[in-house]
């Protein structure tokens, strides 16, 4: 009997069966899904999105500095916009990454890029996969990241995890994906990323 969203919910995630649904997914990212309309060019951007292995994976995440000029405060994963510099999006969340939790670049095994994403402030975000060992010690940048924490895949698979929001935002009501956390509001940029990689390891 083929399994149900709600097994889905309650099956715990292994490893291996984590890099066998990889396996199987066409990871060359491309155009966003869902385009937002922009009064100009958007501003490229790059994310790494880090799959903590282990016997039961998770997916980490940081919250930003609260002094922070832009998306103080907020949760996100680490990233930046892409330098001339960068010879890739890989290149840019990995720099990005080092800057930001000091994450050795040697250690994260890149899987492949989700689609581009779009944010209402004018960025298109390409989400990069990489797996990154347990247990590993990262350390956030000060007056940059305020914390490291992570959120186990099996509640990023489970379909019924994420709710849909709305709130007035630049004078338009917007709706936006919200994941459950018990310290952190995990919304907005960083939701969608993950709605979009759970999708795509439910669909593998």
């Amino acid at each position: 009997m083929p399994a149900t969203a709600s097994d889905e919910a309650t099956t715990p995630v292994t490893e291996q069966d984590l890099r066998a649904r990889l396996a199987m997914l066409d990871l060359r990212g491309g155009p966003a899904r869902e385009a937002l309309p922009l009064s100009e060019p958007p501003v490229a951007a790059a994310v790494l999105v880090p799959l903590v292995m282990g016997p039961k994976p998770s997916v980490l995440l940081t919250k930003r500095a609260e002094t922070l000029p832009r998306h103080a405060g907020q949760v996100s994963f680490p990233g930046g916009r892409i330098d001339p510099s960068d010879i890739s999006a890989e290149a840019a969340a990995l720099r990005e990454a080092a800057e930001e939790i000091a994450l050795d670049p040697d250690r994260v095994e890149l899987a492949g890029r989700l689609c581009d994403h779009f944010t209402g402030t004018g960025f298109c975000i390409t989400p990069v996969l990489g797996l990154i060992p347990p247990e590993m010690a990262l350390h956030p940048a000060p007056g940059e990241v305020a914390e490291i924490f992570t959120l186990p895949l099996a509640t990023v698979l489970d379909p019924s995890a994420p709710t849909r929001e709305r709130a007035p935002f630049r004078g338009k009501m917007r709706e936006f994906w919200v994941f459950p956390h018990a310290q952190h509001l995990i919304w907005g940029a960083t939701a969608a990323i993950l709605v979009q990689l759970a999708e795509a390891l439910r669909a593998a």
